[in-house]
């Protein structure tokens, strides 16, 4: 259960990481905006706030790389600790984004699904 869980939380870090580059570094383009479905005109006026959203997202994965390297260097509390931490925001925000938003449900379970799989095969692992 421990490689499972490392890999699906690599792929939910490496997703996390796509969502950071959309939407603070391209979130005006037009692949973007069809992405999240808007205009040109609501792209430039969210930008600041989308700009600080997607580093939420790259912090978050930044905290799963970390707990990933913990724990391949032979540090399994810590490792264990940052990748619970960064894995449940993540799942956690996927689901505050289907209770404000049930439109986005779509998006939402792409975005937790891989860190709730991951999360749930770690806690397999450290139960066992």
């Amino acid at each position: 259960m421990l490689i499972a869980s490392q890999i699906l939380a690599l792929l939910a870090a490496l997703l996390h990481v796509y969502i950071f580059l959309l939407e603070s570094l391209w979130w005006t383009r037009p692949g973007t905006r069809k992405v999240f479905g808007t205009t040109a005109e609501e792209a430039q006026m969210t930008r600041t706030l989308a700009f600080n959203q997607g580093f939420y997202n790259l912090f978050l994965a930044i905290a799963v790389f970390s707990g990933l390297g913990f724990q391949l260097a032979g540090q399994p509390v810590i490792g264990s600790t940052l990748l619970i931490t960064g894995l449940a925001s993540m799942a956690l925000a996927a689901t505050v984004l289907i209770i404000s938003s049930p439109d986005k449900a779509p998006a939402a379970v792409k975005q937790g699904a891989l860190p709730l799989l991951g999360l749930a095969a770690l806690v397999l692992h450290l139960a066992a």
